[in-house]
């Protein structure tokens, strides 16, 4: 009976030992955290394309790093908590995945260094004046969009198309920029930019029958994170009064866009994984100036075209990085 009580005593001792150690452990390891504003396509492939960066320099979750990763689920109230939690936890480093967690980020904290991807004006968000005259403890890829040559490329599709739609968010500083932009690029091209606002997901449906009530030509959906979370609802709309969509980010052609022009998220956040690891190996970020992304890319979904009258040419098929649809073809290379 002694012999096995003291067997007992001795087990707990050495779990509460593993235990203590493993505590430690966790709490010396270097901190990373990462938050986005909501469950946005884009969102999730840049957030996954940053852990991959981290992962192919070596750097794993709970064995060289810890990363600790949240989602404001839409609610900025939410995300601007998640962002003084980070700051109380003291983390080594702080992610933002969208404007609004920069913001965030840059109100809880000058010391911490926050690196940032998929936002489309860092200098709106507060993050300096430009590439190189940046916040100290600030860098990241910004994700402004290819605004001119979608539209160049919609007027080559549609040469006759006058009124073009689009939803934007007004809550979103990013979804005012892109409109801006857009409007700014549509005048040289003979297009009337009408646009519907919305102040949450729940309002996508109505405003998105709304637009079409305008009498456009095609819907360009530029791109924020409220609107990229409910892209299918856009999409159904669409197919369902035959009228041409085009999104403002590539995953939009697998939730009912016709086509689209811009950036691979994944190598955006995979570019951000890429400056963390400089910054946690030392670099100071002031030294390291906000990037860009260079690479356009075009993706063309065929069914969606039928659905909303689209023929594309061969000519525009052979220049597409992928090809989803009727022909089930992919094709890269894209010279734009």
């Amino acid at each position: 009976m002694r012999k096995t009580l003291i067997l007992c005593l001795l087990s707990l001792l050495l779990f509460l030992c593993c235990f203590l150690c493993c505590e430690k452990k966790q709490e010396s390891l270097y901190t990373i955290g990462i938050f986005q504003f909501n469950d946005a396509p884009t969102l999730n492939e840049v957030r996954e394309g940053f852990i991959r960066a981290l992962e192919d320099k070596g750097l794993r979750d709970n064995e060289n790093v810890r990363l600790k990763i949240r989602n404001g689920n839409g609610n900025l109230a939410e995300v601007q908590r998640i962002a003084q939690d980070f700051v109380d936890e003291d983390v080594n480093m702080i992610v933002a995945l969208s404007t609004q967690c920069l913001q965030a980020a840059l109100i809880a904290t000058h010391e911490i260094p926050i690196i940032f991807s998929s936002v489309a004006n860092p200098f709106l968000a507060g993050a300096g004046k430009s590439a190189h005259d940046h916040r100290s403890n600030v860098s990241g890829v910004s994700s402004r969009g290819p605004i001119e040559k979608s539209l160049g490329f919609i007027k080559e599709i549609l040469p006759t198309a006058k009124r073009l739609g689009t939803l934007w968010t007004p809550a979103e500083i990013n979804s005012e920029f892109y409109l801006e932009l857009a409007k700014r690029g549509s005048r040289g091209l003979g297009f009337e930019i009408v646009d519907v606002p919305i102040a949450n997901k729940n309002e996508v449906l109505h405003s998105a029958q709304l637009l079409i009530n305008k009498k456009i030509d095609a819907i360009y959906q530029i791109s924020d994170n409220t609107i990229n979370a409910s892209f299918e609802t856009i999409g159904n709309v669409a197919e369902e009064n035959s009228i041409p969509l085009f999104g403002g980010f590539l995953l939009s052609t697998h939730r009912g866009a016709c086509a689209a022009l811009g950036w691979d998220f994944f190598e955006m956040g995979y570019e951000a994984g890429e400056i963390a690891f400089r910054v946690k190996g030392g670099e100071s970020p002031a030294k390291i100036p906000i990037q860009y992304m260079s690479k356009v890319r075009m993706h063309i979904n065929l069914d969606a075209a039928a659905k909303q009258g689209i023929k594309f040419s061969d000519e525009v098929l052979r220049k597409a990085d992928e090809v989803v649809g009727a022909k089930e073809k992919s094709q890269g290379n894209s010279d734009f």
